[in-house]
């Protein structure tokens, strides 16, 4: 199959209907093997009975229900896993996304690029709770990964199929994919997209979110550095302790030894945490290069533990 078009959905009852339509009118005159892959992340609305209505119609369409709400990346994630496409394209279930625009992905794609990212440069949404946020994030993703990326937000993206599978997928690492593959060597192009104020439903995204990222850009900046030399960071990071912990010793030894004076306790027992420290930094650095060049997990596949899977005459 050509091409797999992801779409996350949660609570979004009046939006199905007409995001497959505009999907279907955007890919179908380009002639290509499709299909469409609804990925309902534990809606409480009528999503799923309305996107299971197109799919006993429509063979090109796939809907796989979650359990409960386990969060954009673990949609997107799945929806990965389970596309067939060669060429995958995820986007937003809220149509503020516009697949009129997926043409130009596949055409960006077919000049070479591994990963095309949306950058939504007219973006219509709230200034203060969704605009100033993302810029002030985007800078920050840029500067800490070295990938400068001006719209890291934007769900509207295409992948080659066998890249993005090897990228391990979770909380909201969803955010972070470019800087992820730039590990891989990635060709990456970025590209001008529209993007529609929302109609219908509320936004799931919020000031509340800020934490989360930080938190994954910790991770990604942790992952870029230390990844293909674990155990050389880490011994960098045990040598401050080491010299610390040598010192403290020497000092309560030399101390005793040298001008009879007491044995100093404190002094001692900074020199055994830090010692014990240092140790317990070049162990981790161990483990990390063991995994680094025996390990292979990837942590996307976990999201099949959390599917319930459904098929509607013709369809899973």
């Amino acid at each position: 199959m050509d091409l797999s078009v992801i779409v996350p959905l949660y609570n979004e009852r009046e939006n199905v209907n007409p995001l497959y339509s505009a999907i279907v009118n955007a890919v179908t005159p380009l002639g290509v093997d499709y299909e469409i892959l609804f990925i309902d992340d534990g809606s409480t609305d009528t999503t799923f009975d309305n996107a299971c209505a197109l799919a006993a119609q429509d063979p090109k369409l796939r809907v796989i229900k979650f359990r409960k709400n386990y969060g954009q990346t673990a949609a997107m994630a799945a929806g990965i896993n389970l596309a067939r496409g060669k060429i995958l394209v995820t986007m937003d279930g809220d149509l503020q996304n516009d697949p009129a625009d997926i043409p130009e992905f596949l055409k960006t794609i077919d000049e070479g690029y591994d990963i095309v990212v949306g950058w939504r440069h007219n973006r219509q949404d709230k200034l203060v709770t969704r605009k100033i946020p993302s810029k002030i994030a985007n800078w920050l993703v840029g500067i800490v990964t070295g990938v400068p990326i001006k719209d890291n937000g934007c769900s509207l993206k295409a992948f080659r199929a066998d890249l993005i599978r090897n990228i391990p997928l979770y909380s909201e690492m969803h955010r972070f994919i470019p800087a992820m593959t730039s590990l891989a060597g990635a060709r990456l192009m970025e590209i001008k997209v529209r993007h529609h104020a929302r109609k219908h439903g509320v936004s799931k995204y919020g000031l509340n979110r800020i934490y989360k990222v930080l938190l994954d850009l910790l991770v990604i900046k942790t992952i870029v550095s230390f990844a293909a030399q674990p155990l050389l960071w880490f011994s960098l990071l045990a040598l401050p302790a080491a010299v610390i912990s040598s010192t403290t010793l020497y000092i309560s030894v030399y101390d005793v030894l040298a001008h009879s004076l007491e044995f100093s306790v404190p002094i001692a027992g900074v020199g055994v945490l830090f010692g014990a420290l240092t140790f317990i930094l070049l162990l981790s650095g161990i483990l990390c290069e063991l995994v680094y060049k025996t390990g292979n997990i990837n942590l996307g596949k976990l999201s099949f533990l959390t599917l319930e899977k459904f098929q509607p005459k013709r369809n899973v």
